[in-house]
């Protein structure tokens, strides 16, 4: 660039007080830095902006054609210096959930992040924690949403909201008439579960420990509908989130299994590269995470 916006702030207090002294001395600099400045303006590209009579400056031709373009460069610059001091604009934001918090959360907040005057567009990869986790650690998402637990060293692993999975049945399952179930009706149920790698499949076999060598797991899904699904035609028995399930228990299509013995308590998380920078926009979502 061959101009600074210094000149620029020159050229314009010239061209307002028609006199390079007080330009210089609404600029607080010196008269001779000011006119050092103008000069050099117009001699980096062989123009000239003022007719000089004497001490007085007046816009020629040339100068009262650039005068409205200069004054918008700066103050779009103005502007831009005002946002970048105040960190507060919120930008277009790349977010990652997994299957539970993509399909049944992460919609209600983009609405509410995208609801703003400079309209911020979001962005959502829905995939199991695996994928978002590598997502996020490749700097390809600036913020992750997951249900299970990890262990990476490059990313910061945030607490966000407790949920719980629930083993469920159709109305019509023998099981959905049982009270408790015990250890050997989970041995001989089938199974319909989420895929290996998914943070619903991690805390499903973290609770059913002891007895995973012994399920019969008849399919290994990726989505929560196909599972839902599966179930109601009593093809099995299944175990999601409670956060997927509430509307299938208060329509009656699917029934909670009560299993007491078994920890199925866990946590979402928000995951973040330790060096990504910690925008407004990864904060205002973040805020609005926290407040469903």
């Amino acid at each position: 660039m061959k101009y600074s916006f210094r000149q620029l702030e020159v050229f314009l207090a010239a061209a307002h007080f028609q006199n390079i002294t007080r330009a210089a001395e609404s600029l607080a600099m010196s008269q001779s830095a000011a006119s050092s400045a103008l000069k050099e303006l117009e001699n980096q590209f062989d123009i000239q902006l003022f007719d000089r009579v004497g001490k007085r400056l007046q816009l020629n031709e040339l100068g009262r054609l650039y005068r409205p373009k200069a004054e918008s460069l700066l103050a779009q610059a103005t502007e831009l210096e005002q946002a970048l001091s105040k960190h507060s604009e919120v930008g277009a934001l790349k977010v990652g959930a997994t299957l539970t918090i993509g399909n049944y959360l992460a919609v209600g907040v983009m609405a509410q992040y995208m609801n703003t005057p400079t309209r911020p567009k979001v962005s959502l990869e829905v995939a199991n924690t695996s994928t978002i986790a590598k997502r996020v650690r490749d700097f390809e998402l600036d913020i992750g949403l997951i249900e299970g637990e990890l262990q990476a060293s490059e990313l910061e692993v945030i607490p966000w909201r407790e949920d719980r999975l629930v083993a469920f049945c159709s109305p019509t399952h023998p099981l959905a008439a049982k009270g408790e179930l015990t250890d050997d009706d989970l041995r001989a149920a089938t199974w319909i579960l989420r895929e290996q790698g998914s943070g619903t499949r991690q805390s499903f076999e973290r609770g059913m420990h002891g007895l995973l060598p012994d399920l019969n797991v008849l399919l290994e899904l990726e989505h929560t509908e196909a599972i839902k699904r599966a179930v109601e035609t009593d093809l099995g028995i299944g175990c999601l989130s409670e956060v997927v399930l509430a509307d299938a228990f208060k329509r009656g299509s699917l029934v909670p299994l009560k299993v007491p013995h078994r920890q199925f308590d866990r946590h979402f998380y928000f995951i973040l590269h330790k060096q990504k920078y910690r925008s407004a926009g990864i904060a205002r979502w973040m805020t609005l995470c926290q407040e469903l």
